[in-house]
């Protein structure tokens, strides 16, 4: 049998191609078909070719797949839970192998070899390291997880990206009841962050320029939203300052993906404030940023890339306490088929939908 996935053949230029599906596989492995699949932001980065290492080969990593074959040896996902062909399961974007000196050291989202599959579309079994396809490869060093009875494709597409990176990052910064947290951009990590703040106790305020991404975001929970067009930085930070008793936000958080922000983010906070960076990934971009800034208002900087593997089990649980009380079916607001992912990553770039996604078994 064979199956389809979508290479990127230079930034911008995609095409279908047929490989063959692995007629066994290891023996902890498992092999899903893709249900759905979604254009996330770094996804755009890597179809501009701003990520150099990743100019072609397969594309995408938000997922939600349905089990098809399973290795000998595989009965359980990570977190214990029995799983057999048919299950719906969330895998993680990036591989954590357990033995290198950063997963020895708890610190599996910086893995050496996180990123070994990606790119790699073109050696068997090629359905692994992106998921623009008909089917996905789970590798024995990859962790999975069973999806929760009463949640949609549409709601669990976006967990192993867009929701876990945020609850990491957040969980890890430490944001406590009562404290202010001001989210620049309101894509899928800053729509997934308001609720995620909001279930901690926080006060969100979000920015923005698109006033429907600003609508979202107030059902899910933001306290205040600010569109930014035509506001310059002194007029931006007095604004914030207005919503948070004359001091700026007790943290930041940049996923807007847009390198001025970053040099924004400081003077919307207060003097002791946190600022979690998780937005910008194309290396290269430069932008202009006062030290002293940072230096008399002791900002502190944190920044995060990926998460560890137990944080997406973690964010199952909290998208199954909380689907009935945040809209996460309409985190992605346009559906597109395997053969329109280059009209969809088109009008993901130039912000005609706030969340593309991709169906393909259903």
């Amino acid at each position: 049998m064979k199956g389809k996935l979508v290479w990127m053949t230079e930034p911008l230029k995609f095409e279908v191609r047929e490989y063959d599906l692995p007629e066994t596989i290891e023996p902890d492995a498992v092999l899903i078909e893709v249900l759905q699949t979604n254009v996330c932001g770094s996804d755009l980065h890597i179809a501009k070719g701003n990520l150099p290492h990743l100019r072609c080969g397969g594309i995408g990593h938000e997922v939600v797949g349905r089990i098809v074959k399973m290795g000998e040896r595989r009965t359980t996902d990570n977190a214990g839970q029995p799983v057999n062909v048919g299950d719906r399961v969330v895998p993680t974007y990036i591989v954590s192998c357990n033995n290198c000196s950063y997963c020895l050291q708890g610190l599996y989202s910086s893995c050496l070899h996180s990123n070994k599959y990606m790119g790699k579309q073109n050696i068997a079994p090629y359905f692994h390291g992106a998921t623009y396809a008909t089917h996905y490869y789970i590798h024995h060093d990859q962790y999975f997880y069973k999806v929760p009875e009463g949640i949609t494709n549409q709601e669990a597409s976006s967990a192993n990206c867009a929701l876990t990176q945020v609850y990491s990052a957040i969980d890890k910064a430490n944001v406590k009841p009562g404290d202010s947290l001001v989210i620049q951009g309101a894509g899928g990590l800053g729509i997934n962050a308001c609720a995620v703040a909001k279930e901690r106790g926080a006060k969100v305020i979000i920015i923005d320029t698109v006033d429907s991404r600003l609508e979202l975001a107030k059902r899910f929970g933001a306290d205040h939203v600010i569109n930014m067009e035509g506001l310059d930085l002194r007029g931006l930070t007095k604004r914030v300052r207005e919503l948070t008793n004359g001091m700026g936000a007790d943290f930041g958080m940049e996923v807007a993906g847009v390198p001025a922000a970053f040099s924004q983010g400081p003077h919307l906070l207060r003097n002791g404030g946190k600022y979690i960076v998780m937005g910008n990934i194309s290396i290269g971009q430069k932008v202009e940023v006062d030290p002293a800034i940072l230096i008399l208002k002791a900002i502190k900087i944190l920044p995060f890339a990926g998460y560890e593997p137990m944080y997406l089990y973690k964010a199952l649980q909290f998208l199954e306490r909380n689907v009935n009380k945040y809209p996460f079916n309409e985190l992605t607001d346009a559906a597109f088929t395997l053969e329109e992912v280059a009209a969809a990553i088109d009008k993901s770039i130039k912000r005609e939908v706030t969340r593309a996604t991709i169906v393909v078994n259903q």
